[in-house]
């Protein structure tokens, strides 16, 4: 078995331990572990395909991927009462799991579409979407929502290998009979990029600049500023 896809088989199963470990947090049961392992461990993979047109999904036709998210749910429901932080280990498991997928998910969107630009889509797509459905589901902050970078370290992950890649075909034929470790290189700059940016994100508390102008009102405060117009405007 080729070594990218024990890669994919370990992103999968470290998104999924993501689910599992805030199924803990709210104390739901083992379906519910294994509900929102599935649900994070491939959500981002079938947004992709769905997106694609590559139907039907990974999943369908390579269960294992479901296989993986149930046996890590329960490992986690067994085991996540050891760890002191889960909310902290929920946060650096779901950073590689990122790190994996926007490498990944980069990866399948070149080979289907050709475009670089659709590929670091697809790429943010993979790697982000199922975290976010995860925190939805589960009613986390969602990662989206926190201030630390995390869009952005998959972004960037995505274009390093997008660029990597484009290298590896320009100048291929310069490595001889190693030109197939240009994959290998580009593969191991997009993820150790991402992780690197999501991680300093975690560890020193990286954010990118804030919108600074006036917040958005309130429904309260909307609906106030509603009602004294139209009383302006009725002399009342």
């Amino acid at each position: 078995m080729e070594i990218l896809s024990w890669v994919d088989y370990a992103g999968v199963a470290v998104f999924a331990a993501t689910g599992a470990l805030a199924a803990s947090r709210k104390q739901l049961d083992f379906i519910a572990f294994v509900f929102l392992a599935a649900a994070t461990g491939i959500g981002g993979g079938t947004l992709r395909d769905t997106i694609l047109g590559l139907t039907p999904v990974f999943w369908i036709h390579e269960e294992i991927y479901l296989y993986i998210c149930v046996v890590v749910a329960a490992v986690v429901f067994f085991t996540a009462h050891r760890f002191e932080s889960r909310y902290r280990l929920l946060l650096w498991l779901d950073a590689i799991g990122m790190a994996i997928f926007c490498v990944k998910g980069a990866q399948i969107g070149l080979a289907a579409t050709g475009s670089p630009t659709a590929a670091i889509v697809t790429g943010i797509l993979s790697s982000t979407f199922g975290g976010v459905l995860r925190d939805i589901l589960s009613g986390e902050q969602s990662v989206l929502m926190r201030r630390e970078i995390y869009v952005t370290a998959a972004l960037f992950g995505s274009t390093v290998w997008v660029l990597g890649d484009y290298i590896g075909n320009v100048f291929g034929d310069q490595l001889g009979p190693y030109q197939y470790l240009s994959q290998e290189i580009a593969s191991v700059a997009g993820f150790a990029v991402a992780l690197f940016i999501r991680g300093g994100a975690l560890y020193w508390d990286w954010k990118m600049p804030n919108y600074k102008n006036a917040p958005g009102r309130t429904m309260e405060e909307v609906e106030a500023l509603i009602e004294k117009r139209r009383q302006e405007k009725t002399g009342g």
